[in-house]
């Protein structure tokens, strides 16, 4: 018997194909566009089983078939939910943005990361782990609200080496009557449960962040006001105030590549680069022209990793009565150069971006 069936007997006992055996079954469907799999899913209980199982995505792996998939968190303007949806790309024909509808709404005050093919959210008082393969979502149990006597209502989430961070400000019941501190709670992605909650106290930075982002295992808060930006290093529970290279810029809805922090600079029409190594701004050659054009009434964009040495960049178009998101993929030419090569996809929605993420 090969590997692959003894790893996936434990999925049915009767072939998922009663006219194959299981291993070709799961060759099959590995090199399946991963786009099909929700549709998959719906054929049985077997299949679905087989969809939400992590050993498929190993035998894809082993294939060497990767496909990132790119979702998009958007607040309804007249119901005020916050539902996911899914970028259909198609060949020949305009992609579109499509809902989710087996995923819950979430809160737009909510956070939100990806580890692998699981995306954490975390709402004002619970916590969802949505699998993107089967397109489920269950909750977290135990999140440590029970430590404070509010839930965090400014919060950020980054994930380093499988470890989810939830950071922000707690207020606290002590002695002396209510006060703030900083609070860091970690959620081991493998084993679902929490840490013991951190809580730094006096810490004067602000309670409202523009962005975060993780770079060379560190997690970047960028504060609204230039003073209110730090660092925070997992390793040695370390604090420290921003670079102040790195904190002169506004940016926002910034992705990091290989260790770079990319943000779109609407106000100068450019793609902005950060280099912690170099602690140093760059501007993104050969897309002057574009962003020129294209992005010439946008006031805001997502910028969003998407595969190896790949970004995605979602900006607002006005077409038309309705709003207009359009996105770019903006593909390395080569590892060392900066200039990007560009694919168009354009969604119209009546609807609010709130934030993006890839998997």
């Amino acid at each position: 018997m090969s590997e692959n069936m003894e790893q996936f007997l434990e999925l049915s006992v009767s072939p998922l194909i009663p006219s194959l055996p299981d291993d070709v079954t799961v060759d099959i469907v590995a090199r399946v566009p991963r786009s099909h799999y929700p549709t998959l899913s719906l054929v049985s209980k077997k299949f679905r089983k087989l969809i939400a199982s992590p050993k498929l995505y190993k035998r894809r792996s082993q294939l060497g078939i990767t496909q990132h998939r790119l979702y998009a968190l958007l607040r309804n303007r007249d119901t005020g939910d916050c539902r996911f949806y899914i970028l259909h790309q198609k060949l020949n024909s305009r992609n579109r943005l499509v809902i989710v509808r087996s995923l819950p709404p979430v809160s737009s005050r909510g956070s939100f990361v990806s580890v692998g093919s699981k995306t954490y959210v975390f709402n004002d008082v619970d916590a969802l782990c949505i699998d993107c393969a089967s397109h489920t979502a269950q909750a977290i149990p135990g999140m440590p609200q029970r430590f404070s006597a509010t839930p965090m209502p400014s919060k950020v989430a980054n994930v380093i080496d499988g470890k989810v961070y939830l950071i922000g400000d707690s207020r606290f019941t002590s002695d002396h009557g209510m006060s703030w501190r900083k609070t860091v709670m970690v959620l081991d992605s493998e084993t679902q449960v929490w840490e013991t909650v951190m809580k730094k106290e006096n810490m004067r930075v602000g309670v409202l962040w523009s962005d975060s982002v993780v770079m060379e295992d560190k997690i970047y808060l960028k504060g609204y006001m230039n003073g209110d930006s730090f660092v925070y290093e997992p390793k040695e529970k370390k604090w420290e105030l921003m670079d102040e290279v790195l904190n002169s810029k506004d940016w926002e809805s910034a992705c990091v590549v290989d260790d770079v922090l990319y943000y779109h600079d609407c106000s100068e029409k450019a793609l902005r680069a950060y280099d912690p190594k170099q602690s140093r701004w760059s501007v993104v050659s050969g897309l002057e022209e574009f962003l020129a054009s294209e992005c010439a009434q946008s006031k805001w964009s997502n910028a969003v990793k998407c595969g190896e040495k790949k970004l995605a960049l979602f900006f607002l178009k006005n077409m038309t009565a309705k709003r207009s998101f359009a996105a770019r993929r903006l593909l390395w030419k080569g590892a060392k150069e900066e200039r990007f090569g560009v694919s168009w996809s354009r969604v119209m929605l009546s609807s609010r971006m709130v934030g993006c993420l890839t998997w």
